[in-house]
């Protein structure tokens, strides 16, 4: 069997991806020590295999999807878009119920037999970028009137509110990448800028909000609290926001040893392996894994990083333009998007250009759900970048009459 047989869509992207495992399996293996070890009572080598068997089981759903012919995932998109929102409902009734199966978890995760933990977020994100691809297809002939354009928004706004108590970055992302789409889609320009701007003024309020709370908290009491302790007094971004506009160069803080990380790689680094700040994080090999990166690696790994997902995003865009679909051309825009804000909003983390957000870096970061969702959303990519390298006739594109499902492409 040919290589080509194998590996269908985008040859580059598979590149780029393997790159980003490779990446990604060296600089975990190197940074995962402290949360192995301390809390989760297993050597860093058990964690790096349990990585090591997330990576092989994306690279195999990545394979499968890119022999599915995407206009399969249209019809499946209403369905998975319905259950990744009773997934949000039941995360956040728990959360709200005060239940200690939540708590344990973060707030973000649903506890899951065998597999551990699953994030109904990230289920959310692609299901939800596929369903919109699916209504702008369908109703492309009245994308520029206001009311077909409150429609659009409605199942984001759906998906948005559901995220948004328990993970306000990852309900942006979301947000901007369907945004995103709707302008590239050809909704009203007006009302999508308007839109806009109303949405950046209540971000910024949510934000200055959180702010103030966090800020009034501390005045409120002058006894000494732990960071617990006011986190539990306060919101959470408030408290983030405060650390970014306020640092404490002292204290010791993920974000303070990610910039010594940073200031120590220099320019070239000190090598694979031997960073000193991932012994001390306790996100080493997720939040601020791109720190470890810049440690170890130096400037010019770090750009090196940069350059892969902006290479990946070029070609994002080059798949959507040859698209021969609609369907298909708006998925690989909120796909795309998707991945590259969310590495672009990690790096600004690790930086220090942004509070924290909690967002991992694509395909690097050590991961479960979030890297095999990822990965669903690379092998919906490859699959139409097949279809628009096939020389088959295109099929029918979405549509609300009834019609006979695709076949899958062999």
């Amino acid at each position: 069997m040919k290589l080509t047989n194998i590996f269908r869509g985008d040859k580059t992207l598979w590149v780029l991806f393997l790159l980003l495992g490779i990446v990604s399996l060296v600089e975990v293996y190197s940074a995962i020590g402290l949360e192995a070890s301390k809390f989760a009572s297993r050597t860093p080598t058990e964690f790096f295999f349990r990585h090591l068997l997330i990576v092989a089981g994306t690279w195999g759903v990545v394979l499968f999807l890119s022999r599915v012919n995407y206009r399969y995932f249209s019809r499946f998109a209403v369905l998975a878009l319905w259950v990744s929102v009773v997934l949000l409902v039941v995360l956040l009734a728990l959360k709200l119920s005060h239940s200690d199966i939540v708590a344990k978890s973060g707030g973000r995760w649903l506890p899951v037999p065998v597999i551990g933990q699953f994030q109904p977020s990230e289920v959310a994100k692609v299901a939800l970028i596929l369903f919109m691809a699916r209504l702008m297809a369908i109703r492309k002939e009245g994308l520029d009137e206001v009311g077909t354009f409150i429609q659009m928004l409605l199942p984001i706004v759906l998906v948005v509110v559901f995220v948004l108590p328990t993970n306000f970055s990852t309900a942006a992302l979301i947000a901007i990448s369907c945004y995103l789409m709707l302008y590239f889609g050809g909704v009203n320009r007006t009302w999508w800028w308007r839109l806009l701007l109303i949405g950046l003024v209540a971000v910024v309020a949510f934000l200055a909000i959180s702010y103030y709370r966090y800020e009034h908290s501390l005045l409120a009491d002058s006894t000494p609290k732990t960071e617990q302790q006011l986190l539990e007094r306060s919101e959470t971004w408030g408290h983030r926001v405060h650390s970014w506009l306020n640092p404490d160069p002292e204290a010791l803080t993920q974000e303070n040893m990610a910039r010594m990380a940073i200031a120590r790689g220099g320019v070239i680094g000190v090598g694979p392996g031997n960073t000193i700040h991932a012994r001390l994080m306790t996100q080493a090999h997720s939040d601020f894994i791109y720190a470890i990166i810049l440690e170890e690696l130096g400037l010019v790994g770090g750009i090196s990083v940069f350059l892969l997902y902006s290479f990946f995003f070029f070609r994002c865009i080059r798949i959507a333009w040859r698209c021969r679909g609609r369907f298909g051309a708006l998925t690989v825009i909120g796909l795309g998007s998707m991945i590259y804000i969310q590495a672009l909003a990690n790096m600004a983390v690790a930086v220090g250009v942004l509070p924290v957000t909690g967002q991992t870096l694509p395909f690097i970061s050590y991961g479960g759900t979030a890297y095999l969702f990822l990965g669903c959303g690379l092998g919906i990519i490859q699959s139409i970048a097949a279809d628009t390298d096939s020389e088959k006739e295109p099929l029918p594109e979405p549509s609300p009459e009834p019609q006979v499902d695709p076949p899958i492409i062999p």
